[in-house]
C-alpha cells in the first residue's frame, strides 16, 4: 500500500495473497508481490549484497526439497486417484530415492543441497511419473519457482554457491506481518519523483483484522492478483478456488472505511504464466469467468481472455466502490513481478499517475 507522511512521501501498501503454510515458508498461492518487493530493492536501491545473497541459500534449498516431496506425493496420489493411473506409477528404481528425499523434506531442518542429492534429484526428476506429475502442477499445488530451480540444480549445489539476483527473484518464503521498504522510481535524490514508502503485508485469511488498522491514512493500495490462478485451489483450503478467493478479498479490502480516499492500483500479476495456461486451460473452469466464450487459438486469444478477466475486476471495483468512492484513483497494470524493465516501467507510470492526481487536488 501507499500511505503519505509528509507532502514529499507517498506510502504505498502492496497486497495482498493468502499465502498457504507449507513447511519450508513456501506459499504456493503466492501472487507475487513479494517477488515485486524484491524487484524495488534490485531496481531503486543497491541491490542484494553478498551476506544477503547468502542468507537465500537456505531458502532456494528448502525450495528444491519442496518441489521434489510434492511431486513425489503427488504422484503416489494420483496414481491411486486417476483413470490411466499407472502413468504415475514411479519407477522402482528410483520409488526407493523418492522416499528418501521425501523424508528429508518433510524435516523442519534441511541438510544443505550436496552433489550426491542432486544426483538423487535430478534421477527422481527425470522419472516419467515425475514428468507426467508436474504437467499437472496447478492440482498437485506445486510452486512456480519448480522449473527454474530444477533446471539449475548442478548449480545450486556448488561449494562456493552464491545466489544470483535472478535465484533470489524465484525463491518463495512466506511473508508475515508486515514489512517494509522505501524508495523513489526516479532514483535517489532526483527531484521531481515521489518518495515511496513500499508495505508488504502478508499471512492467513485470519489475520486481515490485525493489521488493517496500520493503514489509516494511506495514499494508495497496490492490490496484487495473480490472474494464472484461475484453475487451482487454496493450499489451506482445497475447496476453494484461488481466484473466487481473490475476488473476495479485494471485495473486502476495497470495502474498508480507511480506504475511503485512497487511490487503487491493482496489479493483474503473473501474465507469463497465464498466456501459457490459457492456451491449454479454458478460463471457465473458474466459477467467476463461466460466462467466458472464447473466440480463437493463439495471441489474439491471450488478449481477449485477458481483457475479460481485467473487465471482471473493473466491474468488481464499481460495485464494491460507495458512489462518493468512485472519483478515487483506479489504475490497472499487466504484470510479470520477474520482469525487471516492466516492473520498473510500471512504477514510474504509478509515479506520474500519483503526482497528477496529488497536484489535481
Amino acid at each position: 500500500m501507499i500511505e503519505a507522511m509528509t507532502t514529499d512521501e507517498v506510502h504505498v501498501t502492496v497486497g495482498w495473497e493468502e499465502e498457504g503454510e507449507n513447511k519450508g515458508g513456501n506459499g504456493s498461492g503466492e501472487s507475487g508481490k513479494s517477488t515485486i518487493f524484491k524487484q524495488i530493492k534490485l531496481l531503486f536501491q543497491t541491490g542484494f549484497n553478498e551476506a544477503e545473497l547468502r542468507s537465500y541459500i537456505s531458502v532456494i534449498h528448502a525450495n528444491v526439497y519442496q518441489t521434489i516431496k510434492i511431486l513425489h506425493d503427488g504422484a503416489k496420489e494420483l496414481s491411486q486417484v486417476e483413470s490411466d493411473s499407472s502413468k504415475y506409477v514411479i519407477s522402482p528404481d528410483n520409488q526407493e530415492i523418492g522416499e528418501k528425499l521425501s523424508e528429508i523434506a518433510g524435516r523442519l531442518d534441511y541438510p544443505l543441497l550436496i552433489k550426491e542429492l542432486v544426483h538423487d534429484v535430478k534421477k527422481l526428476w527425470q522419472d516419467p511419473a515425475i514428468q507426467e506429475t508436474f504437467s499437472c502442477g496447478s492440482i498437485v499445488q506445486l510452486p512456480d519457482c519448480a522449473q527454474y530451480f530444477m533446471e539449475n540444480l548442478d548449480r545450486l549445489a556448488e561449494a562456493d554457491y552464491v545466489p544470483t539476483k535472478e535465484d533470489v527473484l524465484h525463491a518463495r518464503v512466506r511473508t508475515n506481518g508486515v514489512v517494509q521498504i522505501q524508495f523513489s522510481p526516479v532514483g535517489e535524490g532526483k527531484r521531481g519523483g515521489e518518495v515511496y514508502r513500499l508495505y508488504d503485508v502478508g499471512g492467513q485469511r485470519n489475520e486481515r483484522r490485525k493489521w488493517i488498522h496500520l493503514f489509516e491514512g494511506v495514499n494508495a493500495v497496490i492490490f496484487c492478483a495473480a490472474i494464472s490462478e484461475y484453475d487451482q485451489m487454496l493450499f489451506e483450503d482445497e475447496t476453494k478456488n484461488r481466484m473466487m478467493e481473490t475476488k473476495e478479498l479485494f471485495d473486502w479490502v476495497l470495502k474498508q472505511r480507511c480506504f475511503e480516499k485512497t487511490s487503487f492500483m491493482l496489479f493483474l500479476n503473473k501474465f507469463d504464466i497465464f498466456e501459457r495456461k490459457i492456451q491449454k486451460v479454458p478460463l471457465s473452469v473458474c466459477e467467476w469467468f463461466k460466462d467466458y466464450q472464447p473466440i480463437a487459438p493463439g495471441k489474439q486469444e491471450v488478449e481477449h481472455a485477458y481483457e475479460f478477466v481485467k473487465k471482471k475486476f473493473e466491474e468488481l471495483y464499481f460495485q464494491s466502490s460507495k458512489p462518493d468512492r468512485v472519483d478515487r484513483v483506479f489504475k490497472i497494470y499487466r504484470t510479470t513481478a520477474l520482469d525487471q524493465k516492466l516492473v520498473k516501467k510500471t512504477f514510474k507510470l504509478i509515479d506520474e499517475s500519483m503526482r497528477r492526481s496529488r497536484e489535481g487536488s
